[in-house]
């Protein structure tokens, strides 16, 4: 059996909608939401949640528990290994963040989780995850409204870029991994997936004037980039709790110091066909004006 958590989110429920498609696997989905029959409960901050969620469970995909203060993830991803631990569970996959995103303020939680899950009874593989594509798009979508009006697209990026990858993709490797390790459980055989850390980068890297251009498809007037500095973005985040304040002033520095390009990715070796990051950041930011 394959488990997978955070299913009522947007890649944990693509990896559940994909390996539900894959024949010959069961498949069950887990979320703090969980009605406990079609999909298990398995609230994070509720560890005695866990180990009856994994019950049964071969493989484990361990979907990160997202935006949080740091000690808050550090305490749910830890009840998770435990609980891991204790169901018997033979194989984690654990969806991390790629080797460009080291000097993110979110790193920190997920190499803390990496250590647990290496010191752990069980076989482990890493998909350290790429920044999202559709993250960018939020970007150019939150100054749409200024670039309507102006003609001018505003933010602390300078001439830095940032390497992003589709969460569709993302998700379609965490299938194909899944169901191989599920695979080699069953056949009793060595797992191929066993102990590797992939590092699953975007191969297309957009910045400021990338994102400009998007909104000039989506809005149908020219828009330019311009760049600000970080204390001014700074005021903007007033509204957000401060941690996501503080994560999002962390991505801003890094595109800006340009260090968010990757210069290595496993991609290609679980995808003929990536898909292409600037059409769906263009989509996203259609689809987002219209609605």
């Amino acid at each position: 059996m394959i488990v997978i958590t955070g299913v009522s989110g947007a890649l944990g429920g693509a990896i559940l909608d994909g390996l539900r498609a894959v024949e010959g696997l069961e498949v069950i989905g887990a979320s703090s939401s969980g009605d406990g029959t079609a999909v298990r409960r398995a609230d994070f901050d509720r560890p005695e949640t866990l180990e009856q969620a994994f019950a049964g469970a071969d493989v484990l995909v361990f979907v990160s528990a997202g935006y949080a203060e740091d000690d808050v993830v550090l305490a749910r991803h830890g009840a998770v290994v435990q609980a891991a631990a204790g169901a018997g569970v033979k194989h984690v996959i654990y969806t991390s963040l790629a080797a460009s995103g080291e000097r993110l303020s979110i790193a920190l939680a997920h190499r803390w989780t990496e250590e647990r899950l290496a010191e752990a009874p069980f076989d482990v593989t890493m998909l350290r995850n790429g920044i999202y594509a559709e993250v960018a798009a939020g970007m150019a979508l939150a100054g749409a409204v200024s670039a309507a009006e102006s003609g001018v697209f505003a933010a602390p990026f300078g001439d830095g870029r940032v390497s992003v990858v589709a969460r569709d993709d993302l998700a379609a490797v965490a299938v194909r991994v899944a169901a191989e390790a599920w695979s080699d459980v069953a056949a009793g055989v060595p797992r191929r997936h066993a102990g590797r850390t992939y590092e699953l980068e975007g191969l297309g890297a957009v910045g400021g004037h990338d994102l400009a251009l998007a909104l000039t498809g989506a809005l149908g007037r020219p828009v330019e980039y311009r760049t600000v500095p970080l204390g001014e973005a700074r005021r903007l985040l007033a509204g957000l709790e401060a941690y996501q304040a503080g994560h999002t002033v962390s991505m801003f520095s890094n595109i800006n110091a340009g260090l968010l390009e990757a210069r290595h990715s496993d991609l290609p070796a679980f995808l003929d066909a990536p898909r292409s990051v600037w059409d769906l950041i263009e989509a996203v930011v259609k689809s987002g004006l219209q609605g």
